[in-house]
């Protein structure tokens, strides 16, 4: 769920300059303490995310639905590291430590984070797909079959997909990163 600062800023001045400065940084938190290290790290004024995806658990002869995370111990907190108290953050309850290069820590590149946000819902829930559907018409974008038509066959919750290739009298499944294909003319 993202979380934290609000948004507004003084001056137009600030806000470009807190653009530039603030990064995400990733967190090991404790196992299953996900919601726990996102809770305390807002209650300190960080933005936090941790990206979650839906599963299919099967006890006792029933299946149920539960949001588990996509990234299981570990979050994203956004901070700048000259202007916020970023030490607090491994004394945080439910959280063990930031990713550290020696003695600060390490920012996730951008738009990594930018990118799970974007495909993300309100509650942080993952999705993927982002508009295909199995039996899309597609084309690859990259690759060997580069300029291909095939259809999508399946998807897979770490954003994979299967294609089914038409070439030479022969059908070929192919699995492969869902950015390398085009629906409609647009980048999956």
């Amino acid at each position: 769920m993202l979380t934290g600062v609000a948004k507004s800023q003084a001056g137009s001045d600030l806000s470009a300059v807190r653009s530039e400065a603030m990064r995400w940084y990733a967190v090991r938190v404790q196992p299953n303490q996900e919601a726990v290290a996102e809770e305390n790290l807002r209650r300190q004024s960080f933005r936090t995310f941790i990206p979650r995806t839906l599963k299919n658990i099967k006890h006792a002869r029933k299946i149920e639905t539960r949001k588990v995370p996509f990234f299981p111990g570990y979050g994203f907190v956004e901070m700048d590291l000259e202007r916020q108290r970023w030490r607090s953050i491994n004394g945080t309850r439910g959280v063990l430590h930031l990713i550290m290069a020696r003695e600060t820590p390490t920012p996730v590149p951008r738009g990594v984070v930018e990118e799970f946000l974007e495909f993300s819902d309100a509650d942080g829930i993952v999705d993927l797909s982002r508009g295909l559907a199995v039996g899309s018409k597609v084309r690859l974008r990259a690759g060997p079959f580069a300029g291909a038509m095939g259809f999508l066959t399946g998807l897979d919750e770490k954003g994979r997909v299967e294609v089914l290739l038409h070439i030479m009298n022969g059908k070929i499944r192919l699995k492969m990163a869902r950015d390398l294909l085009d629906v409609d003319g647009r980048v999956a």
